[in-house]
């Protein structure tokens, strides 16, 4: 089911000629770190549009039903273009200074933001593959545009081939905090590509702590507002 919210007042740093931005996310077992979600993007774009999920079936609905109808849905609201997030992310507060700068590039160009994978309130991984995580959120969204079925697809389009700028802001991944989420993503991630089909480096990583390095979020560069963690698995639990 889709709902959506029209900012009334846009925020100030937005002018009349600035194109319009939505942000799109869905919701299932992490609904009830959606209020949260949204007190973080109010300051950063002009409206949004959600899918409740909850009567979704399976360990995983189907992403590309769910981003088709948030795309629509987005550009018929007159969105020029699109902010993607999941509930248990936060962008960094620069971003909301940031975003009429981002929102006068061409139109063929996605930007990407620095994935931040949280193993406390204040530290994120950095060693490895986990320092370099980057992820494309913010797009003009094309009528038509086609998915496939690969759980980790990317909401941007891929043809045509889009223009990857990175924006040098975070998102953070609240979802990696607890060991028992981590195991509980590894394994959820197994059960759904057991063939490392969608994904060559498998999942098992997710839970794997060798080498860790961690570093503490920079002054500055902090999110609002601020996590209480509740120890939850904010996913489905697999059947036995």
């Amino acid at each position: 089911m889709l709902s959506d919210r029209i900012l009334r007042r846009p925020p100030r740093r937005f002018l009349r000629r600035d194109p319009t931005v939505f942000a799109c996310f869905s919701f299932r077992f992490d609904a009830h770190l959606v209020p949260s979600l949204l007190e973080n993007l109010d300051p950063i774009v002009h409206g949004w549009v959600a899918f409740d999920d909850r009567g979704g079936s399976g360990v995983l609905s189907d992403p590309a039903a769910r981003y088709r109808q948030l795309l629509a849905r987005a550009r018929a609201l007159g969105g020029d273009w699109v902010l993607a997030v999941d509930p248990d992310e936060r962008f960094e507060t620069a971003t909301a200074a940031r975003m009429p700068e981002l929102l006068r590039a061409p139109r063929d160009v996605t930007w990407t933001f620095s994935l931040r994978e949280m193993w406390a309130l204040d530290r994120y991984r950095v060693d490895g593959l986990w320092g370099r995580k980057r992820i494309g959120r913010l797009f003009a969204p094309p009528d038509g545009q086609r998915f496939t079925e690969d759980p980790h697809q990317p909401w941007y389009p891929l043809e045509p081939k889009p223009t990857l700028r990175h924006s040098d802001l975070n998102i953070y991944h609240l979802k990696m905090l607890t060991p028992e989420r981590r195991r509980a993503r590894r394994d959820l991630y197994n059960h759904v590509d057991p063939t490392q089909r969608w994904q060559s480096i498998g999942y098992d990583y997710m839970a794997d702590e060798a080498g860790l390095q961690l570093e503490t979020i920079p002054p500055g560069r902090g999110y609002h507002p601020q996590h209480h963690e509740d120890g939850g698995l904010w996913m489905a639990e697999l059947p036995r």
